[in-house]
């Protein structure tokens, strides 16, 4: 939403399911979610822990080349907690559906989702961008497959009618604080009970854009291919 900008504004609302989420997640897996201090609805102010350096933007760490041997583990924690706690795997029926209820209310992010992620980047928007003229025939590629939009489209139902868990909704590594030793999951602004592998998928996929990128961004000190030698094998 960020290369957007301004033309696509988000409603202040998020904030309430945003604060609710960390708070309902942070309950169940204190280790990796900043602990809320207070929250002002009116205002839609947010009181949290601070995240003190040398805590990073994962994905900033990423892009220069630093290795967090214990992302995988802190991160399987978070979404194993998380999702199977706030499921009715671990829940009652009637629990479950209340909770359903209180987050049906982020209907706009949902809604947000549903546009950049299951319809705009299969046909042809103002919002879609990618490297031209490089990458227009594999573009227009994605387009004109039937075949994958029928399979998106499923993916799509799942999205909107699975109320599985409560999920993050937008977990990408630029939700996710780190050092060394440290992991926090913040910015659960998209929060709703949805699919489970949605959070997994999104956080896994954007690993592999992270893996693929890694030669763009080797310099001199560090040109990547030791650790990118090491997963291979």
């Amino acid at each position: 939403m960020r290369c957007i900008g301004e033309s696509w504004p988000m409603t202040k609302e998020r904030a309430y399911f945003e604060a609710v989420a960390l708070k309902q997640h942070g309950g169940l897996c204190p280790e990796h979610v900043p602990e809320v201090y207070h929250f002002d609805r009116t205002m839609s102010l947010i009181g949290m822990r601070y995240l003190e350096p040398p805590h990073i933007i994962l994905r900033k760490g990423l892009i220069a080349g630093i290795e967090y041997p214990l992302l995988a583990e802190h991160m399987s924690e978070y979404m194993a907690k998380t999702l199977f706690c706030t499921s009715l795997l671990y829940r009652s029926t009637t629990e479950h559906k209340r909770a359903v209820v209180e987050f049906c209310g982020n209907v706009e992010l949902c809604r947000l989702t549903e546009q950049v992620v299951f319809s705009d980047p299969y046909k042809v928007s103002e919002y879609n961008h990618w490297t031209s003229p490089y990458l227009d025939r594999d573009a227009e590629t994605i387009r004109e497959d039937y075949l994958l939009k029928i399979e998106v489209a499923e993916l799509k139902s799942k999205f909107c009618e699975r109320a599985q868990a409560l999920i993050h909704g937008d977990l990408h590594t630029s939700s996710v604080m780190v050092t060394p030793d440290s992991t926090q999951v913040i910015d659960p602004e998209f929060a709703f009970y949805g699919p489970m592998g949605f959070d997994i998928g999104a956080f896994i996929g954007n690993l592999i854009l992270a893996f693929f990128a890694q030669d763009g961004h080797a310099g001199q000190g560090n040109d990547r291919k030791e650790s990118t030698r090491e997963r291979k094998e």
